[in-house]
């Protein structure tokens, strides 16, 4: 039986794939993109996060800290952090949180399976997410089957930074792939997230060739990053070549920065796209006969 890193569980979800869905964050990317909505799934161990703005400075979290880890101005030395999480469970302001557990996937289960008759009547299932859930592939397969077993749709949300025999793993058990695909431009690809998109490109490839009903392709909206230049353009006409059942444009937030600021982690503010941008985007990939969610 297989161990598990994630931080979070999510029911309910309209948002990451069709219908209601529950969606399971697994902890651990191996992308560094800036404009990151969940820092915390970053690093593959547990975090604790101090959120300022909301810190009494009671000094309740220094005095039942164990290893003498929070400073006179309540910034966590992560090195001699032991995670009890007694700072979090004695804070009465909630500014402090601890991102990710490890759970067998037995345990894990249930929960993904609870919300089935939900499931059934407005044909949702769950969603893989993360963080890169590739990454855990021997729990991310033992789940995927136990889905599979009970008739819940899957879906797995992926950037495709992964060997293809890690996919080739998990395709028997995946009914959608949601593909995100940030830059075609090699070098800049690597400027926003610290890695080569060719793995990711030939993953992509790969993919369409043999499971092209499976694969829906997501792509951030980032002002002043992957929206500079032609680079939507040739976006929309790598897809159009290679075109999947369908294409979703994620416009950028900024509920990652307050979460990054929090794990002592830098992040770009970048400038949420207004309508009218977004609108000009849909109309690229529309002509290009690409069909848009």
């Amino acid at each position: 039986m297989a161990k598990a890193n994630v931080f979070d569980i999510q029911r309910s979800s309209f948002v990451d794939g069709p219908g209601i869905r529950t969606v399971i964050f697994f902890k651990g990317c191996n992308l560094h993109c800036q404009w990151c909505h969940n820092p915390e799934s970053w690093q593959n161990k547990p975090q604790q996060a101090w959120f300022e703005n909301r810190c009494v400075h009671c000094g309740k979290c220094r005095l039942v800290c164990p290893a003498k880890a929070i400073d006179e101005k309540y910034v966590t030395d992560t090195s001699l952090c032991i995670k009890c999480g007694r700072c979090i469970n004695e804070c009465p302001a909630a500014a402090r949180k601890l991102y990710g557990y490890v759970q067998e996937t037995a345990e894990i289960l249930p929960t993904l399976l609870a919300d089935q008759e939900f499931f059934e009547v407005s044909g949702g299932g769950v969603t893989f997410s993360g963080g890169e859930c590739l990454l855990q592939v021997e729990a991310l397969e033992e789940l995927l089957r136990g889905c599979k077993d009970a008739g819940i749709h899957t879906a797995v949300d992926t950037a495709g930074n992964v060997p293809w025999s890690t996919i080739e793993r998990v395709l028997p058990y995946v009914d959608l792939f949601l593909y995100d695909i940030k830059c075609v431009s090699p070098q800049l690809h690597l400027d926003l997230t610290r890695v080569s998109n060719v793995m990711i490109l030939d993953n992509y490839r790969h993919l369409h060739q043999i499971a092209q009903q499976k694969l829906m392709v997501r792509i951030p909206v980032i002002p002043k990053a992957n929206t500079c230049g032609d680079e939507m353009e040739k976006i929309a006409e790598y897809l159009a070549i290679y075109q999947p059942l369908s294409v979703e444009l994620l416009p950028y937030h900024k509920l990652g920065v307050p979460k990054s600021r929090a794990l002592g982690e830098t992040m770009i503010d970048f400038e949420e796209p207004n309508e009218e941008f977004l609108e000009e985007l849909r109309d690229l990939f529309s002509s290009k006969h690409l069909t848009l969610l």
